[in-house]
């Protein structure tokens, strides 16, 4: 299977010169910048119209609009033959692919939660799975920010260990766009955009 994923565009998604052909094309979150109905609804008409099979997205800390309305949303993406995940499961020809938008708390974004208790209770609901999808990074792995600061989430690192899935896929901070392998783990942080949401690279190939 033939599988690409990009996240971060923020509304980047027309300039985006080299979308591939592929059987899976999966986003990872931040397709906006607001949120807003009309920002989504661009987004959701473009990512339909892709040459793939199946579309597999989850939103970011950016789409509000997907956390007020979730499932509003799934129904106007399901219509355009996208699969919105929003902690929960599907599965593509054989693979289990999971899918959250959770990210630890910064400033009162969407899908925020407070280490700790409250975001252990979305990492325990992330079933074994082949392909995992979440917004943000875990920690130590491709989530250094413009100031070298470490921005992934150590709580959800050690879900990621505990279920071993073949492949983490993840955005939210820009300026780690590339692939790592650790302990058996492939992670890909496939956010295009800069740390100034300037479109700046294009979707990854990602290989099981």
């Amino acid at each position: 299977m033939k599988i690409f994923a990009l996240s971060d565009t923020h509304n980047n998604h027309y300039d985006i010169q080299e979308m591939p052909e592929c059987d899976l094309l999966i986003h990872a979150g931040d397709v906006s910048t607001r949120g807003s109905p009309e920002e989504l609804l661009s987004f959701l008409d473009w990512f339909g119209k892709q040459k793939a099979k199946y579309k597999v997205m989850i939103p970011g800390n950016h789409d509000w609009g997907f956390e007020r309305d979730s499932e509003l949303w799934k129904r106007k993406a399901m219509d355009r033959g996208i699969s919105l995940l929003i902690d929960e499961l599907i599965e593509v020809e054989g693979l289990k692919i999971y899918g959250s938008p959770i990210t630890p708390y910064f400033c009162n974004w969407a899908f925020n939660r407070w280490p700790g208790a409250e975001i252990q209770a979305h990492w325990d609901k992330i079933q074994p799975c082949d392909i995992l999808i979440t917004h943000g990074p875990p920690y130590q792995i491709l989530d250094e920010n413009r100031l070298m600061q470490n921005c992934g989430c150590n709580q959800l690192l050690s879900k990621i260990l505990e279920i071993k899935p073949k492949v983490h896929i993840f955005g939210h901070i820009h300026e780690n766009y590339a692939q790592k392998e650790f302990m058996d783990v492939k992670f890909y942080n496939v956010a295009l955009c800069s740390d100034r949401n300037k479109l700046l690279e294009k979707p990854m190939e990602i290989l099981l």
